[in-house]
Parts: structure tokens; C-alpha cells; sequence
């Protein structure tokens, strides 16, 4: 397997969920789930399991009646993916060397 490549942000809804939180700081629950288009169940299961992980740090925040619940990279999430982001670009980068031959 090619060096950086993280078969575990590899899984499509994890892939997705910290490609939108690589250029961020924090994101909120809500923005994730319609940009993403999936269940709040489904979310939640993938941001539990990248937080057990290490890779997000999720923040929960109550103003009166009003909840949120707040999600980052930790350091560790933000490496890994940069790992993982240049690992598919050197995959891309030799299967359109080969195909060019």
C-alpha cells in the first residue's frame, strides 16, 4: 500500500466529513450533515468513531434552549489526512504516468 495511505479516513463518509473540516477550524454538526447529505444517526457514528480514534475533537455548547455540537481536526487528524491526501495524489500521479506509456 502506498506510504500515507490511511485505510481508515479512507471510508468514504470519513473521507468526506474531514475533508470539509481540513480547511476549518471548527464545524458545526448541522453543516456537516447537509453538506454531506446523510443521517444524523449515520454522522454521529462516523464522528464517534474518528474522535475514538484521535482524529477529531468534537465541542458541545448550550445557549438557553439552543444545542450544538461542534467538530475539528485534532493535530493528529490533520496530519494523518494530509498523509493520506498526498498518498491519492501520488496514486493518481502514477496511474496517469502508466496510462500515458
Amino acid at each position: 500500500m502506498e506510504d500515507g495511505f490511511d485505510e481508515f479516513i479512507h471510508v468514504p463518509a470519513r473521507l468526506s466529513i474531514v475533508a470539509l473540516l481540513a480547511p476549518a477550524e471548527w464545524v458545526e454538526f448541522r453543516f456537516l450533515r447537509e453538506t454531506i447529505g446523510t443521517s444524523d444517526s449515520a454522522l454521529s457514528k462516523q464522528i464517534t468513531a474518528l474522535e475514538n480514534a484521535g482524529y477529531v475533537t468534537v465541542r458541545k455548547e448550550r445557549s438557553g434552549t439552543t444545542r450544538r455540537t461542534l467538530v475539528r481536526l485534532s493535530d493528529h487528524g490533520r496530519a494523518a489526512f494530509a498523509a493520506h491526501a498526498a498518498a491519492l495524489e501520488r496514486i493518481v500521479r502514477s496511474a496517469r504516468t502508466e496510462s500515458s506509456t
